[in-house]
């Protein structure tokens, strides 16, 4: 069985038995004499090394940096890690709940998974992980970053974490067992569907069509005037169920092409006719830095394809495939980038992310500046986007107001800056130590969806301006 993988993170997706066969050969010179370089150099630390050295243990290692080396999101994982990246695609583990990866030798949080520890403690896009239980990442690998944040569930582990622009900080969280609920729904103002996707895992899809059957019958005799989908925070996860997700709301078109080195990792994923379960609803999509993966193929296709408008701030920018191959060897497995996606217009978003058609920073009364968002392209050894690049065409929802002009961002008036000694713990989240002072604080994740939640009520706004629009067409 092979399958693909999209998340942003260290885990995820995929099987195919490992072998050799129908992969290019490399036509670099050298090669016998490079391999001649590894057996000589395997030979002297198995020779002088001060201690003996498990031939499994330098094995491993060797194949670990060979594929670090590569990008940020290939990597080697042992028997024990795969079988969790495995348990991980199901929806069901044990932590802290937020999706990590490894920059510069410190572990960077993509994204807290909503009502989890990490989120409720405050934890949020970005956050850099400077130690665990006082032991500094530095020396670890993702996968011992990751083993240590695992746990028992009731124990509890202690994070030094930096925040962009302020001083390092302590807090500490329980672990507890994570169930994530991949879908989050609510029906606003009696005609407006909320549809909250967390992560792309096995249940997305399946729970978000019953998501939104829930909201129809709580609407009874109303009937729906929009949708807001929002995708922010949301770091990724399997291909299908991107697909699956995007075609939820669409009756025809491309959803998202794949193309790599092989023939094998070449396709193109079409929209099935007839599967708008909202029947042609006006949608807005909310995305913002944390939105990544196959959180952007949702929004990429729904945008190319005149489906919805796109609001927030600019996404990740992770545009690569992941394929998780089995090592039969050693029980374990390598998740290796083997393609780019492109959006139906022809867009790689590798390194770029996707731009809103209406900029709204995240705001309460005043207008707050979101948390200097790290990219894709931010990250050391990513892939550069070298792929063709299509014309977008122009986007909007069915009956939607023209977007503003290029590059207009729309937010409530600034509030004047405030000194960053007037409340030296604002940005901390609740129980953290301060190491020793901290700056103004971005919006607050957990209020997603409220009536504090600007870009949603925005959206809001941009939903009822359509229906209002079309009515008057009516008359």
């Amino acid at each position: 069985m092979r399958t693909l993988n999209l998340l942003a993170s260290a885990a995820l997706i995929a099987l195919l038995p490992f072998a050799s066969s129908g992969v290019a050969a490399d036509n670099d010179s050298g090669g016998t004499t490079n391999f001649s370089m590894v057996k000589e150099i395997y030979d002297q630390v198995r020779a002088s090394y001060v201690e003996p050295v498990p031939e499994k243990q330098l094995i491993e290692g060797a194949v670990k940096g060979m594929l670090t080396s590569l990008d940020p999101h290939s990597s080697y994982m042992d028997a024990k890690e795969y079988k969790e990246m495995m348990v991980q695609t199901k929806g069901e583990f044990g932590g802290l709940g937020m999706q990590v990866t490894m920059e510069n030798g410190l572990v960077k949080v993509v994204s807290p998974i909503d009502d989890t520890p990490a989120a409720r403690a405050g934890m949020k896009p970005n956050d850099l992980i400077l130690a665990i239980d006082d032991s500094s990442v530095s020396d670890m690998t993702l996968s011992e970053a990751v083993d240590k944040l695992r746990g028992v569930v009731g124990t509890q582990v202690k994070l030094t974490v930096r925040r962009k622009d302020t001083d390092p900080f302590q807090i500490t969280l329980t672990r507890a067992e994570i169930k994530v609920d991949p879908v989050k729904a609510q029906l606003k103002g009696n005609d407006i569907a909320y549809l909250r996707v967390t992560n792309f895992s096995e249940r997305t899809d399946r729970a978000l069509e019953q998501a939104f059957k829930t909201i129809q019958q709580q609407a009874g005799g109303t009937k729906l005037s929009g949708v807001i989908l929002d995708l922010r925070n949301n770091p990724g996860g399997l291909l299908d169920q991107a697909v699956a997700v995007a075609n939820d709301f669409l009756d025809q078109g491309e959803i998202v092409s794949i193309k790599g080195r092989q023939p094998r990792d070449t396709r193109r994923f079409e929209a099935q006719r007839n599967r708008d379960m909202t029947h042609g609803l006006p949608m807005v999509v909310l995305i913002n830095g944390g939105s990544a993966s196959a959180s952007e193929i949702v929004a990429g296709a729904l945008q190319d394809n005149h489906r919805a408008v796109l609001l927030g701030t600019r996404s990740f920018g992770k545009g690569s495939v992941q394929t998780v191959l089995q090592v039969k060897e050693s029980g374990g497995a390598i998740k290796l980038t083997t393609a780019l996606y492109y959006t139906p217009s022809g867009r790689s978003i590798q390194a770029k992310g996707i731009e809103p058609d209406v900029a709204v920073e995240p705001a309460r009364i005043e207008q707050l500046q979101e948390v200097a968002t790290q990219h894709e392209a931010d990250l050391r050894g990513a892939l550069k986007n070298t792929g063709p690049v299509g014309a977008r065409p122009a986007t909007g929802a069915p009956g939607a107001a023209a977007k503003p002009p290029a590059g207009t961002s729309t937010a409530p008036e600034a509030a004047p800056a405030t000194s960053d000694t007037a409340n030296p713990s604002a940005n901390l989240p609740p129980g953290a130590t301060p190491l020793p002072r901290l700056a103004a604080s971005a919006f607050d994740a957990s209020s997603f969806g409220s009536d504090q939640d600007y870009q949603f009520v925005r959206a809001i706004d941009l939903l009822r301006g359509v229906n209002l629009f079309k009515n008057m067409a009516a008359q």
